[in-house]
């Protein structure tokens, strides 16, 4: 029988795939966190890891560096479980010897299964092996595995859904708790605190295919992990954007969950920035979210593309020659197609507490120059997805 070891901080995560693995035959394994996966390989000699990159103790990056640097595993397939916003991370575990990178918000059971039997093979058990297995007493989860797929992961979505009211509340009050620290230490700890929740409700919300779901918690759960890694971008603008992405779960915990609302819509957005640098930065952090967008740095320009076409979101500098991103706003505010289309000011750090010029030319929200790309991807899917999602009036 193959050996499949699975490293993942999230128990219901690794007792699913745990389960699903076992049900076909393989002999599976599972650790919580890095430190206890690499001594649980050493005795159970797996032919096959699968890890999750963001563990406790130890980082899934140092846990790659670590079984490398052993000989004997060396050339061991290591199936990594990603956050597709987080690609310098994803990044450094190519560096570091992952055989495969995957992403959790578009992995089902069934999708994680196939990617196994392509990296190792079938599980090498005999079929009197594998009614063994599934005859074999069983958890709740082991014995749904067994099952039609689409049933089980309908099964692990009524569940999650389930839980959500208490997942909200505790998101809620980690948020509140951040904004009421009084100092660095305990502003990380608060921060850390949220990231672990973030990363939880993504892994889950992908497993039991929630997609909208997934892709925010993941895009929060970068965010948090940029400012635990730099804290000198903790500031004004980036809290909003994070208490901004808290609220706007719970708008998904309760709109985001209906079977045929799980595709991430197609979206069209138009950046106005008469600089160039900014312009570009804008549209790579608009692709981190795979969200298109058209780029211009006149606004007379960008008034007659607003004229013409449809745009679920436009970004505007607020300083630029001709006319200032609250005129634009102000014009394109008497176009009927764009009466009520989102507008995110892009304005400079120190200005960014002063919001009544915004507000009356229309605008709905605010980032600050310099900007994370993350925020910006955080910023952007919010006003996206709350566009496709809410019932037009």
């Amino acid at each position: 029988m193959k050996k499949i070891l699975i490293i993942e901080d999230d128990q219901i995560i690794a007792n699913v795939y745990r389960n699903k693995l076992a049900v076909e035959g393989y002999q599976t394994e599972a650790a919580l966190d890095g430190e206890g996966g690499l001594k649980l390989m050493r005795s159970f000699q797996p032919d096959a890891i699968v890890l999750d990159l963001m563990l406790p103790k130890m980082s899934g990056v140092e846990v790659i560096r670590e079984i490398r640097s052993e000989a004997e595993f060396s050339k061991l397939p290591i199936i990594v479980f990603s956050n597709t916003y987080l690609t310098n991370l994803v990044q450094e575990a190519w560096k570091a010897g992952a055989t495969k990178c995957i992403s959790k918000i578009n992995c089902s059971p069934k999708d994680f299964l196939d990617l196994v039997r392509h990296t190792v093979g079938d599980s090498g058990a005999s079929p009197q092996a594998r009614q063994k297995t599934e005859g074999a007493p069983k958890t709740k989860p082991v014995a749904l595995a067994g099952g039609n797929d689409a049933a089980f992961q309908a099964d692990l979505r009524k569940t999650f859904i389930a839980g959500l009211p208490a997942t909200l509340t505790a998101l809620r009050s980690g948020l509140q708790n951040l904004i009421k620290s009084g100092t660095e230490m305990a502003r990380l700890k608060q921060i850390h605190e949220l990231y672990r929740r973030a990363h939880a409700v993504n892994g889950n919300a992908g497993l039991v295919g929630l997609v909208p779901i997934a892709h925010m918690a993941a895009a929060l759960e970068a965010l948090l992990q940029e400012l635990y890694d730099n804290p000198k971008n903790i500031n004004g603008s980036t809290l909003r954007t994070v208490a901004a992405a808290v609220d706007f779960l719970g708008f998904l915990f309760e709109r985001g969950t209906r079977p045929e609302k799980q595709e991430m819509p197609a979206a069209s957005i138009l950046v106005v920035d008469d600089q160039d640098i900014s312009r570009r930065a804008i549209v790579y952090a608009l692709e981190k979210a795979q969200l298109q967008s058209v780029s211009v740095e006149d606004p007379n320009a960008a008034f007659k593309l607003l004229s013409e076409n449809h745009y679920d979101l436009v970004l505007l500098d607020v300083d630029m020659p001709g006319m200032t991103g609250y005129e634009l706003c102000a014009r394109l505010r008497c176009l009927p197609a764009h009466k009520k289309t989102p507008v995110v000011f892009v304005t400079v750090l120190s200005d960014f507490d002063n919001r009544t010029s915004s507000r009356m030319a229309g605008g709905d929200d605010f980032i600050a120059k310099p900007f994370l790309y993350i925020e910006l991807t955080v910023k952007a899917l919010i006003h996206v997805l709350r566009g496709k999602l809410q019932p037009v009036k």
